[in-house]
């Protein structure tokens, strides 16, 4: 039987992370990838190897700001919060998404 895939559909990383962090706030890297996978009933993973760049990317468009600070292991971690372009970008790729969704929703009714 083959592995059911679990992989993120390219595009969706950015809408998935900024949702995360504006619905939950101020977030580490891990933490963000826990939330999604338990949001989504484990259903989605985000490998870490995808996640870091993004993140990265993110915070060079000005998306989200990056501060350092002590995990609740005591650990040091970037911490990332969403800015007002972050939330306007997230604007963007929610109304992306929804015709995404919406393309697709019409090739399977009609198939």
């Amino acid at each position: 039987m083959p592995k059911p895939k679990n992989d993120i559909l390219q595009g969706t990383l950015a809408l998935l992370v900024l949702k995360t962090i504006d619905a939950a706030g101020r977030m580490h890297g891990y933490a963000i990838t826990s939330h999604i996978q338990r949001v989504s009933a484990e259903l989605l993973r985000v490998e870490e190897g995808s996640l870091y760049p993004a993140l990265h990317r993110m915070a060079q468009d000005g998306w989200l700001r990056a501060e350092w600070d002590t995990t609740e292991k005591n650990r040091q971690a970037r911490f990332y919060t969403i800015t007002a372009a972050g939330r306007k970008q997230l604007e963007l790729e929610e109304e992306s998404w929804a015709r995404l969704r919406e393309g697709v929703q019409r090739v399977l009714r009609y198939a």
